[in-house]
């Protein structure tokens, strides 16, 4: 993914970076542990220090900082999305400035395969740390954006029309196949019995053990978790891959605990593909104001269509309205939730672009673009390091404590039994890979695939 993004005179759109530096320090960032914080045992930690905390604001932050059980959308989901996105915007930048250096497409194609293969081959690397051999799972943002980058390549130059087309069809023709599978019943009891295997616990505190499965009934159905089409088709390609996990029922591979699918790879392209379009309208001579429109009409239209087809999704129950046609589940990237998704990123966009592009308020934005020129180096460092650093801050800011004669010092107040030590412990770790991003960029140095 190029970090070099300009207009039409080479001037470089700003926004960009700031919104891929946003999302990459929202995802380093761990959700900040607000999970965490909002359990009991913490809630009362809290309360024992008399601190009081309104719950609905523990419980908001909570939820906001982390994924959905299935259906839904909270900020911490529209992380990948919003990565995906900017991936298909920066696209017409990146090859338009090759294409400006002489390079020649044959050049160009090689070298979207080559960055193709080293995405997906750096989500595997990754999937595997910690594992006693390499994990051949593919469902890491950096291997999905490999897989379909080089579809995504060969529709830069299509009309908006064309880029629009190809999405509708990829999300219908996905729904489709999805509408028309069901799970025999044989492996439906099969799928069963390896969840009871593999997680008890899990399923005996459901008040309905088959929660897992059931989340929507009737037409819906076709996507719940475990039981949907690309699920099977997982249990038939990755059982074909060495693997370390321990096998249940006889396989080595039987269902992903999260639900996430290889084959999200496919409905994605068509959130890269919105992003294709939003890049090429940036990219294109309509007046600012115009490209700004655009960014909010789009939007609009994919919370309209989305939320048409899925009642789920609607803030408000209403009688009588409960509809599943194209649920809206980012677990499994629903066709529902790629448009639904787009929406968000359409009008994050296009916030940041005014702000930033439009009006010109740039100098509060630094600490984002950095890290937005080195998102992959930031993506990196949080997957491998952030577990290092916090370890590294705790040794020497306990040491220095000592030295001040601290009994609650820095090393209690970020990591401690303070109260809000979870939060700040994360924010101290993200500060301090942050630095690095700082450090990268006064260097001139800056990662690229």
């Amino acid at each position: 993914m190029s970090k070099s993004q300009g207009d039409v005179s080479g001037n470089r759109v700003m926004s960009i970076d700031a919104y891929r530096g946003f999302v990459m320090l929202a995802m380093a960032s761990s959700g900040f542990g607000f999970s965490a914080l909002a359990k009991p045992e913490s809630v009362q930690k809290l309360a024992d220090a008399g601190i009081q905390v309104p719950s609905w604001l523990l419980q908001t932050l909570a939820y906001q900082f982390d994924h959905v059980a299935w259906t839904g959308c909270s900020f911490w989901d529209l992380i990948q999305p919003s990565f995906m996105f900017l991936v298909g915007v920066a696209l017409p930048f990146s090859y338009s400035r090759r294409e400006s250096e002489g390079q020649s497409p044959a050049a160009r194609f090689r070298h979207v395969l080559w960055r193709s293969f080293v995405l997906v081959a750096l989500g595997v690397f990754l999937s595997s740390n910690g594992s006693k051999q390499s994990n051949f799972t593919f469902v890491n943002v950096l291997s999905q954006i490999g897989l379909g980058y080089p579809v995504l390549y060969l529709l830069r130059e299509r009309t908006l029309r064309a880029q629009f087309a190809v999405a509708t069809i990829i999300l219908a023709g996905y729904w489709a196949w999805f509408a028309n599978y069901t799970i025999p019943p044989a492996q439906l009891e099969d799928v069963k019995a390896a969840l009871s295997e593999r997680s008890p616990k899990l399923l005996q505190s459901h008040a309905q053990p088959e929660l897992e499965w059931t989340r929507f009934s009737g037409y819906g159905s076709h996507w719940n978790k475990h039981v949907n089409a690309a699920a099977e088709v997982d249990r038939k390609i990755l059982n074909a891959l060495p693997s370390e996990k321990e096998p249940f029922r006889g396989k080595k591979f039987w269902v992903n605990e999260g639900g996430y699918q290889t084959l999200n790879f496919i409905p994605s392209i068509a959130t890269m593909l919105l992003g294709l379009m939003a890049g090429t309208m940036l990219r294109s001579s309509e007046p600012d104001g115009e490209k700004f429109r655009w960014l909010l009409k789009a939007g609009a239209i994919c919370f309209g269509v989305s939320m048409a087809l899925d009642t789920s999704i609607w803030p408000v129950a209403i009688p009588k309205c409960d509809w599943h046609l194209a649920p809206i589940v980012k677990r499994i990237w629903s066709p529902g939730w790629a448009v639904f998704s787009s929406g968000w990123t359409f009008w994050m966009l296009a916030a940041f672009y005014w702000v930033i592009d439009i009006r010109q308020w740039r100098r509060w934005s630094w600490p984002l673009m950095i890290v937005g020129m080195n998102s992959i180096a930031m993506y990196v460092m949080a997957q491998l390091m952030k577990s290092w650093v916090g370890g590294a801050l705790k040794t020497h800011l306990a040491t220095i404590d000592v030295l001040f004669g601290w009994e609650h010092g820095i090393n209690y107040v970020l990591f401690g039994d303070y109260p809000f030590a979870t939060p700040l412990g994360h924010a101290a770790r993200l500060f301090g890979l942050w630095l690095v991003c700082v450090w990268l960029y006064r260097r001139k140095i800056f990662v690229r695939v």
